[in-house]
């Protein structure tokens, strides 16, 4: 029996809470799994896991053995790192996570230049407008933006997402244009409600700072539901540049209050802490910092 490839079975178990997740994220069956951890409560003497119908929980002894495992593992992964520091092939699996617009519109169009890159990496690309818990989730690093909540975690700045604010001139024929902040009080705005300050707006001028707390009567925590509205003539909106830039181009929305300068959001590369950066994670990180720092989309409009 191979008792730490059971060991990091086991931990994957716990932490993704389903024998049939870990089968298909090491591509095996679900009974394999199965076998390797009733051999591995066998050679302890003692269950680790209690199953049942709709969840797994471990017992006393399984939580132990668990903190135990992870402190196991996460010294061996230091010690090969360690050994392979500078000759690691950027290779395998690379699961990463972002919010569903941005990953759509900013990653997914630049994963062919990354993989004609590194052709030995295999990508799986998963989306959600959620938060994703990076560990559950069996992702490798997750692309974020906004402050970051979750001080355990591993993240590095990549990047900045610029932000306007935006109209369709269908909107802006029947309710006029704001010329300053503080007129979007009297305005239908439409709030991206997945930021902490999502109706408190933030501008800036000559040093002064406006915030203005808006309201409106419809939100999303989708940017491209948000565009759409837009789009439809329905209010007006503070969003990224990138989600926006060709429709302004087009003449499809209006970039409004361009004197002043609104609130950036940074972008953030973050990993689990108790996982060490592959050298496929840091390539992808490298990749990612360059392609959206040169990104004209980007950058603020002039």
């Amino acid at each position: 029996m191979d008792t730490l490839n059971a060991m990091t079975i086991f931990v994957r178990v716990v932490e993704r809470g389903s024998f049939s997740a870990v089968a298909r994220e090491l591509q095996t069956t679900q009974p394999t799994i199965s076998k390797v951890l009733r051999a591995l409560e066998a050679r302890l003497g003692g269950k680790l896991i209690a199953r049942s119908t709709r969840k797994l929980s471990l017992t006393d002894e399984g939580q132990r053995y668990y903190n135990e495992c992870r402190n196991i593992l996460a010294a061996v992964d230091a010690a090969e790192l360690s050994f392979q520091s500078g000759r690691e092939t950027v290779a395998g699996s690379l699961r990463i996570g972002s919010s569903v617009s941005f990953g759509r519109m900013q990653i997914a169009p630049r994963l062919p230049g990354f993989l004609a890159r590194y052709p030995q990496v295999q990508i799986d690309l998963q989306l959600s407008d959620q938060n994703q818990e990076l560990v559950s989730e069996g992702l490798d690093v997750s692309l974020r933006i906004g402050e970051l909540n979750d001080s355990g975690l591993i993240a590095r700045h990549i990047g900045v997402t610029h932000r306007i604010t935006v109209a369709a001139p269908a909107y802006l024929k029947t309710h006029g244009q704001p010329q300053q902040p503080q007129d979007l009080r009297r305005h239908n705005c439409l709030q991206f409600n997945l930021l902490n300050t999502q109706n408190l707006w933030t501008y800036e001028r000559d040093g002064q700072v406006e915030e203005v707390r808006i309201q409106g009567n419809a939100q999303s925590n989708n940017s491209e539901a948000i565009r759409e509205m837009v789009l439809g003539g329905l209010g007006i909106a503070l969003s990224p540049v990138w989600l926006f830039s060709e429709d302004i181009k087009a003449g499809r929305v209006i970039a409004l209050l361009q004197d002043y300068q609104t609130q950036s959001l940074p972008i953030h590369a973050v990993s689990p802490a108790n996982r060490r950066q592959s050298a496929r994670v840091n390539a992808f990180v490298d990749y990612m910092t360059q392609a959206l720092n040169a990104a004209p989309e980007l950058s603020p409009i002039r």
